[in-house]
This record gives structure tokens, sequence and C-alpha cells, in this order.
């Protein structure tokens, strides 16, 4: 398992870094190139808007075909839209290598975190791997856009997307090794229901709440750091420090949880966040320096990056195994839409009531819903016993 899920992680970094230095080095080129702010605010949102409207489908697909066919698709649609603005660096280009490039990193995304899950035997294994599991996107957050940035200083941007290009064929040589999982019940397959059916389930709609709360979280804090550091008077070299102890704090937590994830329940890891985060938004609007700021950065990257392990934990236990690509899915499609949302929300109420508020009301939002995060209860119902319900409730309707 070790092997396998070694494998795993280093096939997500390699689609999803490409992924990442396209999203830092097309704006770049854009800009040079003379367009304005809110075209390249335009190109930006593309990335995350195809996996919106992907995000349900990928997981579908990830249920049928497994691991190895969604990855080799993943890989020649990232690797395409890559090379497609190495040969054609034109502004629409730009945008088809985005939505390629977004769609393939976020199916890339949805069939290792499903293949992931059956790795494990028990609750407890299910919390390590996926604390194992998150550090990749941290890392590759980190390469995409530092091979891109070297690659466009020393050779330009043509040879950025080129090397963009083909990184992703290293996911396809990692995959090759790990063994594949047992395909699903056929019958279970041929069953026709929407994916929609699963937030039937109460335990299932807590969860996505919970999840959509603690990701509209981090865009409040990436958006609205700079804001009120502009306001504080802090330098463009402070405000950037902030958000990377944000980041550095997010990915030493998430090193930490395989440890921390054989001792505590996921309710307990999720309400706790939860509750810090509350405390540290209140407290925002109150820091006046870069210190302070800092701080509270920190803190908060600790309690947040603690929280992806238990999220999809919890979701595996109680979603049916061959619906882990939907749950996957409808999972990916709340995280992205909030991306492309709530900057555009946050930015016009801080416009009227400025940055704190903004802090305040997303903190009382998310302490008022952490009793939810408390009732979380991944084992029952059974998997089996849902499903049941749901085909029931289908039977009924069709009657």
């Amino acid at each position: 398992m070790r092997s396998d899920l070694a494998r795993l992680i280093a096939s997500q970094i390699s689609v999803h870094a490409c992924m990442t230095g396209l999203r830092m080095a097309a704006p770049l080129m854009a800009l040079r190139a003379g367009h304005s702010a809110g075209t390249v605010g335009i190109l930006l949102a593309l990335f995350a808007l195809a996996a919106i409207f992907l995000a349900l489908p990928a997981g579908r697909l990830a249920d049928r075909r497994g691991l190895r066919q969604p990855i080799q698709l993943a890989v020649v649609v990232a690797s395409v839209g890559a090379l497609a603005s190495a040969a054609w660096p034109h502004f629409a280009v730009l945008c088809l290598s985005a939505v390629a490039c977004g769609a393939a990193s976020n199916l890339a995304q949805i069939t290792v975190q499903r293949h992931v899950g059956r790795l494990a035997h028990d609750a407890t294994t299910l919390k390590q791997v996926f604390s194992w599991m998150a550090i990749g996107p941290s890392i590759s957050n980190f390469l995409g856009p530092l091979l891109a940035g070297l690659v466009i200083d020393f050779a330009g941007f043509r040879w950025a997307f080129l090397m963009l290009g083909l990184l992703p064929w290293l996911a396809h040589l990692w995959v090759r090794g790990v063994r594949e999982h047992e395909p699903v019940v056929p019958s279970a397959r041929r069953r026709q229901r929407s994916s929609w059916d699963l937030l039937r389930h109460p335990a299932f709609r807590r969860l996505m709440v919970i999840n959509w709360l603690l990701s509209s979280c981090w865009d409040v804090h990436t958006f609205l750091v700079p804001v009120l550091g502009h306001e504080r008077g802090l330098s463009a070299t402070a405000i950037g420090a902030i958000l990377g102890g944000f980041a550095l704090a997010a990915t030493t937590i998430r090193v930490l949880m395989p440890w921390v994830a054989a001792r505590l329940r996921e309710s307990q890891v999720v309400a706790s966040a939860m509750l810090i985060t509350t405390v540290l938004f209140g407290a925002y609007p109150f820091a006046h320096t870069a210190a302070t700021m800092a701080v509270l950065s920190v803190l908060l990257g600790l309690a947040l990056g603690s929280v992806q392990p238990m999220i999809m934990s919890t979701l595996h236990q109680m979603t049916p195994p061959h619906r882990h690509g939907e749950a996957l899915g409808l999972r990916s499609m709340a995280i992205n839409g909030s991306s492309v949302v709530m900057p555009l929300l946050f930015g016009s109420a801080g416009a009227l009531v400025g940055p704190g508020v903004v802090f305040w009301v997303v903190g009382a939002a998310v302490g008022s819903a952490s009793p939810l995060a408390w009732r979380l209860r991944p084992e029952p119902p059974p998997p089996e016993r849902l499903d049941s319900q749901l085909d029931s409730r289908i039977d009924t309707r069709q009657e």
C-alpha cells in the first residue's frame, strides 16, 4: 500500500503542477502582451470553471473505469492544453489551455482520491492515507510555478509551456506500477440515479455544508489579507510573507496529520478547526502590524490545513463504494464554485462594509455551523442502507 500511495501522490503532483505552472505563466504572458487585469481575471476563472462543470462527469468516469484510463485521459488533455500554448501563444489559445488543464487536473485529482480511499482497510488508515495525499497539492502549488518561472526567465514562455506539457506524462509512468482495484459490481454500475440523490442523506448534506464553509475560509483569507494589509500600509513583501506563512503552516500540519489521525476522530478535528477559525477571523480586523497578522495567518493555516483529510475520510465512509467518484465530484464542484463566486462576493461586500466586517460575518457563519461538525458520524448508516434508501426513493418516484 505504501508503494502504491507514493506513486499516486507523485502522479497527482505531475498533473497538478502542470496546471499550477500554467496558472502562473498564462496570466503573466497575457499581462506582458498588454491585456487588462479584468481580462486576465477571466483567464484565471477558466481554470476553476472547467472543474465546476466537469467534476460530476469526472467522478462517474472514475467510478466506471477505475484508475488508469481516467489518468491517461487527464495526461493527454493536460499535455495537449499546455503544448497548444507553446505552439500558438495567443490569448484565445491560452483560454483553451486553461480550460483543458483545469479539467485534466480535476479529473486526475478525483480519480486518485477515489483510488486512495479504496487502499485503506479501516477508518484510521483512511484518515492517514488522505493526510499523506493532502501533501501532494502543497508540493505542486510550489513546484509548478517555480519551474515555470525559471524556464520563462532563462528561455521564454514557449519553452515554459513545452516543459509544462511534458510534465503530465510522468503521471502516466507512475500509475503503471499501481495495482488496479477490482471493478464495482456490474449491477451497481447499471443503476440509473442522479448524483444529487446523495444529498438526500442528511449526514452527507452536513458534510457538504461544512466542506463549503471551510473552503470559503481559504478564499476569504487569500482574497482579503492583501486588502487588509493594504489598508494597514504593509508592503507587498510583508503581505506575501503573511500568505506564505499560511501555506507553510497548512503544509506542516498535513505532514503531521498521519500521526494525529490515529488518535482523534474526524468530528473532533473538524469541529475544533471551525471554532479556532471563528476566533482567528474575529481577531483579524484588530491586527494592525505585519507580525500580528503573520501569527494569525500561521495559526489559521494549522487549523484549516488539518481539515481536508478528515473530510475525505468521512466522505468515503458514508458513501457507497461504487459512488465514491460521484461524491468526490460533488465536493469538487462545490469547492471550485466557491473559488469562482466567493472572491466576487467578498470584493463587493468588502467595498461596501470593509474587509473587517467580512471576516466577522464569515467567522460567525463558521462558528454557528460548528455543531454540525460534532454530529459527524462517518460509520452509520452503512453504505448498503444508504444505497437501498436511494433506490427505494427512485422506485417510488417511478411508480
